[in-house]
């Protein structure tokens, strides 16, 4: 189902989906069934998940209304998934062929049984940090093994060190400012580097909440100075089509890989796509095609490294971080401005 099929499935509560999917909502933390008798989210607040154990991974509780996780599933491979995500929450080997595992996982959620797994350990990893406050304790308690471990697996989901991260980004000074656009709210923040973060939602208190509970000891500032002027203007140049090559100094942390994927997104033309495929050939490496979806999912900065430009290899739009919605209203203004 694309992204409109299931959004109208909720919108009409339609119960034949129960199962089918679950969707989370933003504001809120909660996930829901389909067919949730729930007050409706606006949809840039809604993001699909495949199985309910997914929404968990990123965080989301299950409605107490709807119980989404004990809505039976009809595809013995989404069963088969859920159930080898459970055993991995609980810390056991998933049994069955890890071959058709593999497989499932990447029909159902896109990535490997091993990349579900780290993905959970960086949350809870990321969780305990917040709740205790040091890194020892939290990295074991997260099922890391050792220090060396956590530093690698974590360096680029945190942003900065897995220490200074455990202390809410203490001793780091953000200035940002927020403002309406054709495609939503905009928020863009920096340090004294660069620009760290450009996020779209469709409520700017959400993208200050965002910023704010990621980093809450750090001197995070509403720019009343016009320190960001000059950026914002070649922002809004852009999304009006008048400035094709957005150039602003960045601050941002990445892996090697990630690295590699956003410098090649910064190379497609302005009004052109590439495929997750084609940036994956690009860069040396073919079979790398689902971390380099990845890699475009955790890009900080909207716009600036255009990860809207990336489709799958059938011209569908594919996810994008922002909302699927605002993805297909930038290559259509890209394409008019062209």
């Amino acid at each position: 189902m694309s992204p409109t099929e299931r959004w109208h499935a909720v919108l009409a509560r339609d119960r034949r989906f129960d199962g089918a999917f679950v969707y989370a909502v933003r504001s809120t933390g909660i996930y829901c069934r389909p067919s949730c008798a729930s007050r409706r989210p606006r949809r840039t607040q809604v993001t699909f998940y495949p199985i309910p154990e997914a929404a968990e991974r990123e965080g989301y509780r299950a409605c107490r209304r709807c119980h989404p996780a004990d809505a039976p599933g009809t595809d013995p491979t989404v069963t088969l998934v859920r159930d080898a995500a459970r055993a991995i929450a609980a810390g056991a080997r998933p049994e069955g062929d890890p071959r058709r595992l593999a497989r499932a996982f990447k029909r159902v959620l896109g990535i490997t049984p091993r990349a579900y797994a780290e993905a959970r350990r960086v949350g809870r990893f990321k969780q305990e940090l917040k709740k205790r406050k040091q890194v020892s304790p939290a990295l074991y308690e997260a099922g890391f093994g050792s220090s060396s471990r956590v530093y690698e697996r974590t360096d680029a989901h945190l942003g900065m060190t897995p220490a200074t991260y455990a202390r809410g980004g203490v001793g780091v000074g953000i200035a940002y400012t927020t403002l309406a656009t054709a495609i939503g709210q905009l928020l863009v923040a920096a340090t004294e580097r660069g620009v760290c973060r450009i996020a779209l939602a469709d409520n700017p208190h959400i993208l200050e909440q965002d910023l704010l509970g990621e980093f809450p000891e750090a001197r995070v500032v509403a720019d009343k100075s016009g320190k960001l002027h000059g950026w914002v203007s070649a922002i809004l140049a852009y999304l009006e089509g008048r400035e094709p090559d957005l150039d602003l100094p960045l601050d941002i942390r990445a892996t090697a890989f990630q690295r590699r994927v956003w410098q090649e997104l910064q190379r497609i033309p302005f009004g052109k796509t590439r495929s997750y495929a084609e940036v994956a050939r690009r860069i040396g490496d073919p079979k790398a095609t689902r971390a380099v979806a990845q890699a475009c999912g955790k890009n900080p900065v909207a716009l600036v490294i255009p990860c809207h430009r990336v489709v799958r290899e059938d011209g569908a739009l594919g996810g994008y971080r922002w909302g699927v919605e605002r993805k297909e209203a930038l290559l259509e203004g890209e394409k008019a401005s062209r």
